[in-house]
């Protein structure tokens, strides 16, 4: 309860634009409550928050995200932004995704960020069933580019 490891990215022009209008791509969040659940999304000016557009993975009845290792990543374009766990492609979003009118921001350089939160109002604050210390282990981060 309370935790919530995540990989996910900003926008290198948030120093100027600021948050949400820089854009933030979430590859992967998981709050303990939900330990078979990863989420990702993307926030963006009018969407942002608990207003995110995303998607999220089960894994089967009885699996949790952290009793293995698992692949965690995104292809993004300068229209879309798809969301894969282990090879598989479970969310997809694109302008025609977002609320009309509101701007597709994800078109520029960002940021990534590996870490792990505790409390929030998503997660909700740790209680007596949680335990510490807590960790999240990584086994490697790539990064490439299509030609």
């Amino acid at each position: 309860q309370g935790i919530w490891p995540a990989f996910w990215m900003l926008g290198a022009n948030i120093g100027q634009a600021g948050w949400p209008t820089c854009g933030e791509i979430d590859i992967m969040e998981n709050i303990g409550k939900e330990p078979a659940t990863i989420h990702g999304t993307v926030h963006g000016p009018g969407y942002s928050g608990g207003n995110g557009i995303g998607g999220s993975f089960s894994l089967p009845a009885g699996k949790r995200f952290a009793d293995d290792y698992h692949v965690y990543g995104i292809e993004w374009s300068p229209e879309s932004v798809a969301f894969f766990v282990d090879g598989t492609q479970y969310f997809e979003v694109t302008p025609a995704k977002l609320p009309a009118g509101k701007a597709w921001v994800y078109q520029h350089t960002f940021f990534l960020i590996l870490n792990v939160a505790v409390g929030g109002g998503w997660p909700g604050n740790p209680d007596a069933t949680s335990t510490f210390p807590q960790e999240m282990l990584v086994d490697w981060v790539r990064v490439s580019r299509r030609n």
